[in-house]
């Protein structure tokens, strides 16, 4: 046994946590189903070669190198051509896609450029678009999109392992669905193969397969920019009393550009957040920290308002004013005025890895193994051919 020193904190770490080549024992590695779009108008690829087709009973169209394709009444417009089908794919034939996304509900999208087949599925006047990839591409696509490329080689290889076990989780979870996560930070961010370089593939393809487990199930690998003071217990934050994720301390993250911040919210657009969150507020008087957390993040805000008494979970506060406004549960209110102002530390939900704080692990030493069973204590790191793709019975 290994015993590894962290501050006050002692960890012990199995030999069998390191020793195995992953690349070998990885086994047969899944297809990821990534939404891109949960409701586009329009999609625009290219390919440098044609472009293939399949319907949804096998049929295959051929295409120029580029394609603009929207929904339509009981199908899509390919071309400007008709495609009388509910759900159409666009192979990759091994060449990386290009595309761009028109939402029904936002700007069109950054130019992508991914590998793997695009799955179009027709939703009303609208189209689900899903990127169905290689696992490991999928995982280079995180990583070089959730931390710099530039980051010491032993923190993209924990955000590598990180990223591969948080969707082989969701994939426990999303058996029967359409997609397995969302390409933004609703899950983690993945912008295809286009930011990823030399060094993130060689953390990906050193970490091969490898995934944090628990009882030999792909552990919740959740993670967060910066702690700035203990990680948060699960429990806290989502309800999920996991043994893994339990608050550790975390004093490595003061080098992150988001360890101190400071917002300024506008009090009328305080109140009609509230209100458009179908809350009843009148008024509003006080705004006061309530109850707080074992690691001194706000549980609850209390607010008094003129219709009476309103208690708001601090993790709802942040999602109904924004999670870029109020950018962790570790705050002050320093006034009320015509704004309120928000001073705090962290960025994030602070649960399981803190990214700055595995970064300054990472440059004093530390390989991602320790620094993935520090945030994940209890967890085994498995090939993937040893991890069970099951559910846990219901109980």
């Amino acid at each position: 046994m290994m015993r590894i020193f962290l501050g006050t904190s002692i960890f012990i770490l199995s030999l069998g946590f390191l020793l195995f080549p992953a690349e070998s024992q990885a086994g047969n590695i899944p297809t990821v189903k990534v939404a891109l779009s949960l409701g586009a108008s329009q999609i625009k690829l290219s390919s440098p070669k044609r472009l293939h087709l399949t319907l949804s009973d096998g049929k295959q169209l051929q295409l120029p190198t580029t394609a603009s394709i929207r929904p339509t009444r009981n199908g899509f417009l390919v071309n400007g051509k008709r495609v009388a089908d509910f759900r159409i794919t666009i192979e990759d034939r091994g060449n990386i896609l290009k595309l761009s996304i028109q939402s029904q509900t936002g700007p069109q999208s950054p130019q992508w450029a991914v590998k793997g087949a695009m799955v179009l599925t027709l939703q009303g006047s609208s189209m689900l678009v899903v990127n169905a990839v290689n696992l490991e591409n999928y995982v280079a696509g995180v990583v070089s999109s959730e931390i710099s490329p530039e980051w010491h080689e032993e923190v993209l290889k924990t955000q590598a392992v990180a990223a591969r076990t948080y969707v082989l989780h969701k994939q426990l979870l999303s058996e029967q669905s359409l997609y397995d996560v969302v390409a933004s930070v609703q899950d983690q961010v993945y912008t295809g193969s286009k930011q990823v370089n030399g060094s993130v593939q060689e953390a990906v393809d050193a970490t091969r397969g490898q995934v944090i487990t628990y009882e030999r199930r792909p552990i919740f690998a959740a993670y967060s920019s910066t702690a700035a003071g203990p990680t948060e217990d699960a429990f806290n934050v989502w309800s999920k009393d996991l043994p893994y994720l339990k608050g550790v301390d975390c004093p490595f993250d003061e080098g992150s550009p988001r360890y101190e911040w400071e917002t300024a919210i506008p009090f009328g657009s305080f109140e009609q957040s509230l209100r458009d969150e179908g809350l009843v507020v009148g008024a509003m008087a006080t705004l006061t920290p309530y109850t707080f957390t074992r690691a001194g993040r706000v549980n609850e805000i209390r607010i008094l308002h003129s219709k009476g008494e309103l208690i708001v979970r601090g993790q709802d506060l942040r999602r109904i004013l924004g999670y870029s406004k109020i950018r962790s549960t570790q705050f002050h209110i320093e006034s009320i005025g015509q704004e309120v102002v928000f001073t705090g530390k962290g960025a994030g939900h602070a649960v399981g890895l803190c990214q700055w704080g595995a970064k300054e692990m990472a440059e004093l030493g530390y390989r991602y193994e320790s620094i993935l069973q520090y945030y994940y204590p209890g967890t085994d790191l498995l090939p993937y051919n040893r991890v069970v793709m099951r559910p846990l019975p219901a109980s």
